[in-house]
């Protein structure tokens, strides 16, 4: 009989987790050309957004089940997001403002005030320079009202499956579509976040899968990653992106169960390498685009070469500003 897959294991390499999910969407973001026939699978490092998120959605119960105040919940999101988000955004909207005819991204000052503390030119236009950042703080200001829900309710654990139908009415229906269709990118990812925090519950419970379970899990992954890879090799352009993105969430799921059991064997020093780059990841993924690969990329160095250019650089970076800017250490198994 196999051993039981514990999914505490995601817990215990949350860390390593995230830093292997910032390490995904770096890969994803250096350029590569279409003839490269790794491309369809680099590509698939934008997987690495969903694994944030379900992370982070399992993090969230840990936290809202020990201590559940708003005060203390928003307290600790705040702390953790802002500092460095302030410093990053100015740096990037203040200069774009000035430099860029019309305003760039802020066509007036009240617009400049609203993306330097929200990030709302990403509402507003779809801007994704820093996407990620305006949209988990969305999703953490909805949370507590969803796991309060679930928790005096538990039906509504199947709410993921009703996100899954609002994307598609995100795409497809015309009222839906004409409102928000320009947010695709962030309601086809809600699904996955309420996945984690529904995952959250059996991770503290310390659940276990049936070890035959495996092979459904191999299964689910080969399965999710071939469409992935499909769809961005052979597909890219010609289909709703959110389609793809209802792939992820079983390519994400299947993956973090594969991944916290390989990391049960991985030699100490390369997880904690990994457990230092998931505690710096909001810093990497701030700085790493307009701040490092904008002045990498034009030197022509060949992926492989730009992109640990890329890594290192952006570690050393975040890891500075993480230094000047100290933020709170997360506890293992939440934030």
């Amino acid at each position: 009989m196999k051993k039981p897959i514990e999914l505490s294991d995601i817990s215990r390499y949350r860390g390593e987790l995230m830093g292997l999910a910032m390490l995904f969407v770096m890969l994803f973001h250096v350029w590569m050309p279409r003839s490269n026939p790794m491309y369809g699978l680099v590509r698939c490092g934008n997987v690495g957004v969903d694994v944030f998120l379900l992370l982070s959605g399992m993090g969230l119960w840990f936290s809202w089940t020990k201590n559940p105040s708003l005060k203390h919940f928003f307290k600790r999101r705040y702390q953790r997001v802002y500092p460095a988000w302030l410093v990053i955004a100015c740096l990037f909207y203040i200069p774009n403002y000035l430099n860029t005819p019309g305003g760039g991204y802020s066509p007036d000052i009240p617009n400049l005030i609203a993306n330097i503390l929200v990030g709302w030119s990403f509402w507003r236009v779809d801007d994704l320079t820093f996407w990620f950042v305006p949209a988990i703080m969305m999703l953490y200001t909805f949370a507590p009202a969803y796991m309060a829900l679930i928790q005096r309710h538990p039906v509504y654990r199947w709410m993921p499956v009703v996100a899954m139908v609002l994307a598609v009415m995100v795409q497809y229906y015309p009222p839906v579509h004409q409102a928000v269709g320009h947010l695709e990118i962030f309601f086809s990812r809600i699904p996955i976040f309420l996945i984690g925090v529904n995952l959250g519950s059996w991770v503290k419970e310390r659940r276990t899968l049936d070890g035959q379970a495996l092979w459904l899990v191999i299964v689910a992954f080969a399965m999710s990653l071939a469409m992935c890879v499909e769809f961005e090799q052979s597909w890219r352009g010609r289909f709703p992106l959110f389609i793809e993105r209802m792939v992820y969430i079983p390519l994400t799921l299947s993956m973090v169960v594969l991944l916290a059991q390989m990391l049960r064997k991985t030699p100490q020093g390369v997880r904690r390498a990994l457990a230092f780059i998931g505690t710096i990841s909001l810093e990497m993924y701030l700085i790493h685009i307009q701040f490092v690969m904008k002045y990498v990329t034009p030197y022509k160095l060949g992926y492989c070469l730009t992109a640990l250019i890329v890594i290192v650089v952006s570690a050393l970076l975040a890891w500075l500003l993480r230094k000047i800017i100290p933020t709170p250490t997360l506890p293992k198994g939440g934030s």
